[in-house]
């Protein structure tokens, strides 16, 4: 399960109040609890769930030792110190993790007993996350589709340039007494409107498309100087921004080198330069899982799982599998409900089982949600299916016009070498 991932362990000592002494060990954060082992027998002094968890500080011990306090329900105070690399980015990772489980999950640990989640809110959570991820990658297959407009465009002003060529080399071809040769310099006057058009046109290209934004941990080179920040995931490149959202680095699309996937929540991007170092930024965040999978297809040959990120494949993997079962459990409950509906009743030993299959399975307002959840899923498919329809005849356009460039450029070089 992903719950049992660690995220990140970092050597530090933990207090024992009862027996009023540090104990070395290790402390592991996974993304719904703390542990706290020790060393040589491994043996774990402290389990504490991320939800039961009031505040976190940083303070000192004994005034002299720089620590970090965390206070569950109860009035409980645990004490770490000695955190390597050091206690800022210990207590920036954990804090970031403990927000996010609190924002993710408004009153979840008032609420769980009393109100569990129905069939219907499940099978719409599901359908939810179907639709966000479908619509994420509409935006990226619209930037695709846009880079195949711009090769074209591109492509159309060099058959424009061979064009030129061509009747260059003519005029070098023709005699001297040719008394048409000096026409042949005259271009098209729409050439230079062409050619300012398809610059402006290439200007904004990719900036406009924002695909996902999370918050994050964010440290570059060494992992001794992590800061809260946030990674925005655009159609042309990525972003990294400190927590007072200012830009510290800019990845271009073609710029980005390799993206190392070293967990389910944490990935390094490089960009790698000649003559002075790399740029290299480390990112752990809470939602990293959602954003893999994005940069699996933004970036697919450049994405290298590392060998504590192939859990991320068994993990997708359940729970695709949970989910297909999930839904495939709600709809079979949903056709169970309304054939009940049909059935006569029969004797009273049944009466209670009846009562329960007669309960409506969705509500008005899910099924209402799903009605809307379903709609939108439908015009994004058709909408992804005529891009994907008008890419694939770009493409045609594509092919031909590099066979013609080809055809033309040999030709070219032929008559030049007649020259020469």
């Amino acid at each position: 399960m992903s719950s049992d991932i660690c995220v990140h362990s970092w050597p530090c000592s933990y207090y024992l109040d009862f027996e009023k002494r540090w104990v070395p060990g290790k402390l592991s954060l996974t993304p719904r609890s703390l542990k706290f082992s020790t060393d040589g027998t491994g043996e774990a002094l402290l389990g504490l769930p991320l939800s039961s968890i009031t505040e976190i500080r940083k303070e000192a011990s004994h005034f002299v030792f720089s620590a970090v306090t965390i206070l569950e329900e109860g009035h409980r105070k645990h004490w770490f110190s000695s955190l390597r690399p050091s206690r800022n980015v210990v207590f920036n990772v954990i804090e970031h993790f403990w927000r996010e489980l609190l924002l993710s999950q408004p009153g979840a640990g008032a609420d769980a007993n009393t109100s569990p989640k129905t069939r219907g809110q499940e099978l719409t959570a599901l359908m939810a996350g179907s639709q966000r991820r479908l619509e994420d990658t509409a935006k990226v297959l619209n930037h695709q589709g846009e880079q195949l407009d711009s090769v074209m465009r591109g492509l159309e002003k060099m058959e424009s340039d061979l064009d030129v060529a061509d009747r260059l080399l003519t005029e070098l071809e023709s005699p001297s007494w040719w008394p048409f040769s000096s026409k042949l310099w005259k271009t098209p006057a729409e050439a230079k409107p062409k050619e300012g058009t398809y610059i402006a046109g290439c200007e904004p290209f990719g900036k406009e498309g924002v695909v996902i934004k999370i918050p994050a941990v964010i440290s570059q080179r060494t992992e001794s100087h992590m800061k809260p920040g946030r990674l925005t995931l655009l159609v042309s490149g990525l972003e990294i921004h400190d927590s007072s959202s200012l830009l510290l680095h800019r990845f271009e699309r073609e710029d980005v080198d390799d993206i190392k996937v070293h967990s389910p929540y944490e990935v390094s991007i490089r960009q790698r330069f000649i003559g002075k170092p790399d740029v290299t930024y480390r990112v752990i965040s809470a939602k990293m899982p959602e954003v893999i999978p994005i940069l699996e297809v933004q970036f697919s040959k450049k994405v290298e799982l590392l060998e504590d990120a192939f859990a991320l494949r068994s993990t997708g993997a359940a729970n695709a599998a949970e989910r297909s079962c999930s839904v495939w459990r709600a709809a079979s409950g949903l056709m169970g409900c309304s054939m009940h509906h049909e059935q006569p009743t029969g004797d009273q030993e049944g009466g209670p089982l009846q009562l329960q299959r007669r309960q409506p399975f969705l509500s008005d307002r899910e099924a209402q949600e799903l009605t809307q959840i379903l709609s939108k899923l439908k015009g994004l498919a058709l909408d992804a299916e005529t891009e994907l329809e008008r890419q694939d005849e770009a493409l045609d356009g594509i092919t031909a016009a590099v066979d013609r460039a080809t055809l033309t450029v040999d030709k070219h070089t032929r008559r030049m070498r007649k020259l020469t």
